[in-house]
């Protein structure tokens, strides 16, 4: 850790904290010890004892939203089996908030706005964010889609990516990669956020139906299973409140990576207490 980057974080969170205020969000507490701890494939949780350290706060708060909050946001540690690097911690922070009656478009300014907050508290200028769509950017790395995934992994890791070094809203990605996004034609209404080359967040128009939800849970538990890893649990809370839930959009977003990012630090260490 360096203290300088520890206080460029405090005043990162106080201003992301303001701009809640601001803007009519309400600060929201959920628990970090789960029984469901992820839908996604490749999501490792960490178990404790017959439970799961949340890998993040998204179950629970859409139960809120489901119980009619409709703006609300949270601010808390979050934890993955993942390789510890530069840019990843198996104990993390990340802002979450969702935002009732809004879509992608909507939340990609709202991100933007707070982005801008957040380097404005650090002598920052605000970053002013470019919007491309998956298929042109992979169409400008010379990806030919003919449907293997693990083909369209390798080109977006080792060509795309390595260019956004912009800030850059990327949107559209293909509907297998929806996760708990809607799907809207042929493509996932979700986004990602990149700046300074690192991904910070990723947002979703929230899907609302129960089945599909359960659908999508069945199939990743079915890829996990031939992986040879233990399938995760199914959220059936979850389910139980997605058909009262409201349109809304919402986003996860790194605050470790956020400070990375506005503060130049080369290693996530640099902005941590370990």
């Amino acid at each position: 850790m360096i203290p300088r980057q520890l206080r460029a974080r405090a005043h990162i969170i106080h201003a992301i904290r303001t701009w809640m205020n601001d803007n009519g969000y309400l600060e929201v507490h959920t628990p970090i010890l789960v029984d469901a701890p992820a839908m996604e494939e490749h999501l490792e949780a960490v178990g404790v004892g017959e439970r799961f350290l949340h890998t993040s706060p998204e179950f629970a708060m859409k139960r809120i939203l489901s119980a009619g909050l409709g703006r609300i946001y949270q601010i808390t540690p979050c934890f993955r089996e993942e390789e510890v690097g530069i840019h990843h911690s198996r104990e993390f922070t990340m802002l979450e908030w969702y935002r009732v009656g809004a879509g992608t478009a909507e939340l990609m300014d709202d991100v933007e706005s707070l982005i801008g907050k957040a380097a404005q508290a650090v002598e920052s200028p605000p970053p002013a964010f470019q919007r491309r769509a998956v298929q042109d950017l992979m169409a400008e790395a010379g990806h030919i889609d003919s449907g293997d995934q693990e083909a369209w992994f390798r080109t977006w890791i080792d060509k795309v990516e390595p260019e956004l070094t912009e800030p850059t809203f990327v949107h559209g990605y293909p509907p297998w990669q929806a996760a708990l996004s809607r799907v809207r034609g042929d493509t996932a209404d979700r986004f990602e956020v990149y700046l300074s080359g690192l991904e910070l967040g990723n947002a979703f128009a929230e899907e609302g139906d129960p089945q599909t939800l359960r659908e999508r849970f069945m199939e990743s538990a079915k890829a996990r299973e031939e992986a040879g890893r233990q399938p995760h649990p199914v959220d059936e809370a979850l389910l139980a409140c997605t058909g009262r839930m409201p349109r809304a959009a919402g986003i996860a977003v790194g605050i470790d990576r956020l400070v990375m990012a506005l503060t130049g630090a080369s290693d996530i260490a640099q902005v941590q207490v370990r």
